[in-house]
């Protein structure tokens, strides 16, 4: 690891990424709770205001899984970056990490209050954060005069 990398907010970054697989890897694993665990979110702890089909229910367990896929492999893009030009201390390894991140962010928050679901903005801003921080914390050390 480079000395410029500070080992906490690496692991802290790593952890988080693992974090989020897990959570991606849930909608495969446990489509049922985690759509569940949505329909607490989006609708503020009530039952969702339509009850749905079979078919449409098995077809949204079916986007869940994808929603799933995607980041799981997202994840995997992530960790590579870690393992790779991050801990190394490369400035590339950090702006791609954090540009994900924000793109990520804009568009999925975006969308989601234009969509009227404020609440998966909110959940967004918290995974966000779990990222912000120790990116917020490792800046200087990636972005130097001269690098």
């Amino acid at each position: 690891m480079s000395p410029t990398v500070s080992r906490l907010w690496w692991g802290w970054l790593l952890l988080a990424t693992l974090g989020v697989a897990l959570f991606g890897l849930a909608f495969i694993i446990l489509p049922e709770p985690m759509q569940r665990f949505f329909g607490w979110v989006l609708f503020s702890g009530q039952r969702a205001p339509i009850e749905l089909s079979a078919p449409a229910t098995d077809y949204v367990i079916f986007v869940y899984g994808v929603l799933g896929a995607v980041m799981v492999g997202w994840c995997v893009t992530l960790l590579a970056l870690l393992l790779g030009p991050f801990r190394r201390g490369e400035r590339a390894g950090w702006d791609t990490l954090a540009l994900s991140l924000t793109t990520w962010y804009v568009i999925d928050s975006g969308w989601s209050l234009w969509s009227g679901f404020w609440e998966n903005a909110a959940l967004n801003t918290l995974f966000l954060l779990l990222f912000a921080i120790p990116l917020a914390a490792t800046y200087r050390a990636f972005h130097r005069r001269g690098q």
